[in-house]
């Protein structure tokens, strides 16, 4: 079915969500910043998401996709928390990155086969949390759970986020039908600041996130 104009809770599938930290992970890239091109340049040492959210990088993980003792600069690999129950600690350093922000690299430096190197996160997740997705939507009396996203309306200079999407609609906290041709849009900002994770997080790529539920969008 197609969905009428509404605001509602969302869940997004674990394979989503990792696009979300994705999209995190790239604005707070120190090129980024440095460039001024994230809309969370001035974001050092604010509260970004709610206290339920950790995201940890962890380049030593064992096996790990991208684990490594050290980066793509010869730094030694340790991990960071990005962010620590809400709050963000880190950027992504690479050497030259650093130093246009008058800062230290973190061993974030990613090297490519023909490329300079640039910061990147190893092994970037979002810690679980206590809640089972089955509990995240089951408190939703209406609300839409996306197993899928495509267009490219993901704006990490203005924060802006608009996606086409595709999944299911939830109606009194169970799958009740598919939905198709539905259009999910907010501010990232909005998005971070309201997001409740599951704890069924599993390191199946690089970059991982369990279930994630966002109030209204």
């Amino acid at each position: 079915k197609r969905m009428k104009t509404c605001q509602v809770p969302i869940i997004f599938d674990p394979r989503v969500a990792r696009q979300l930290l994705s999209t995190f992970a790239g604005a707070i890239s120190g090129s980024a910043i440095a460039r001024g091109t994230s809309f969370l340049k001035e974001s050092m040492h604010k509260s970004l998401f709610s206290d339920a959210i950790t995201i940890m990088d962890d380049p030593l993980r064992k096996r790990g996709l991208g684990s490594k003792p050290f980066d793509g600069e010869g730094m030694l690999a340790e991990p960071l928390t990005l962010v620590d129950k809400g709050v963000l600690n880190h950027w992504l350093l690479s050497h030259r990155s650093a130093n246009q922000l008058g800062l230290k690299s973190n061993g974030r430096a990613s090297r490519g086969v023909s490329s300079l190197p640039g910061p990147s996160a190893p092994n970037c997740y979002i810690e679980a949390g206590e809640l089972s997705p089955e509990a995240l939507m089951g408190e939703i009396e209406s609300g839409f759970y996306v197993t899928e996203t495509f267009g490219m309306g993901v704006n990490t200079v203005t924060g802006d986020y608009s996606q086409g999407a595709a999944g299911f609609w939830i109606e009194k906290g169970q799958k009740a039908f598919p939905v198709s041709e539905v259009t999910i849009a907010g501010t990232l900002q909005e998005m971070f600041a309201a997001m409740t994770p599951a704890n069924d997080l599993v390191f199946d790529y690089r970059i991982n996130a369990p279930t994630l539920r966002v109030e209204k969008m």
